[in-house]
């Protein structure tokens, strides 16, 4: 299910992401966006309903006190809390005692970075990235495009990511930091 896309373009974060819940071949349309604001961070969110609940509304990211050192700090401290929010919530998984949560997108300080189920955090030389269903779908249209505008960029993307995966479905929705 989903398509959840970010950009980092002229110093900025784009994260958009589609409406669809799907549940084998059932699809309906969700109310609420998979996109957010929390502080200084943009979270686009897959996997789970739950998973992107308990970031939006119970993560406690902790203050930046790694200077400029923006991936420490993600390793550091973001992530570690973002594991503590999953295990309080109920939703961490834990496997031959290794844990596993879903996958997410997150904008900060200009940077565009991708969250794996394994807690990795990593981020690509083309400045973007997508999670979903329509991932590939995605990547594809984002570089292919001429990207002069983001917003309207991530839009197509979604829209291309739609006509070719029954997950994905509009509106579809924007946001920047």
């Amino acid at each position: 299910m989903t398509c959840i896309i970010a950009l980092e373009h002229k110093g900025k974060v784009y994260i958009g992401g589609d409406s669809a819940a799907v549940s084998g071949y059932d699809i309906q349309v969700l109310t609420n966006p998979k996109v957010f604001k929390i502080r200084d961070f943009l979270i686009g969110y897959t996997t789970s309903f739950r998973m992107g609940q308990l970031l939006q509304y119970n993560l406690e990211v902790p203050e930046n006190l790694c200077g400029d050192d923006d991936m420490r700090y993600l390793v550091t401290n973001f992530i570690p809390a973002v594991r503590d929010c999953m295990k309080n919530g109920g939703y961490i998984k834990i496997e031959k005692n290794q844990e596993s949560g879903g996958y997410f997108l997150v904008g900060y300080h200009g940077k565009a970075y991708k969250v794996s189920d394994d807690f990795q955090i990593t981020r690509t030389t083309n400045k973007f990235n997508a999670v979903g269903c329509g991932e590939s779908y995605a990547l594809g249209a984002l570089a292919a495009l001429n990207i002069t505008n983001p917003e309207k960029a991530i839009i197509r993307a979604l829209e291309i990511a739609g006509m070719f995966s029954n997950g994905v479905c509009p509106p579809y929705y924007v946001i920047s930091i």
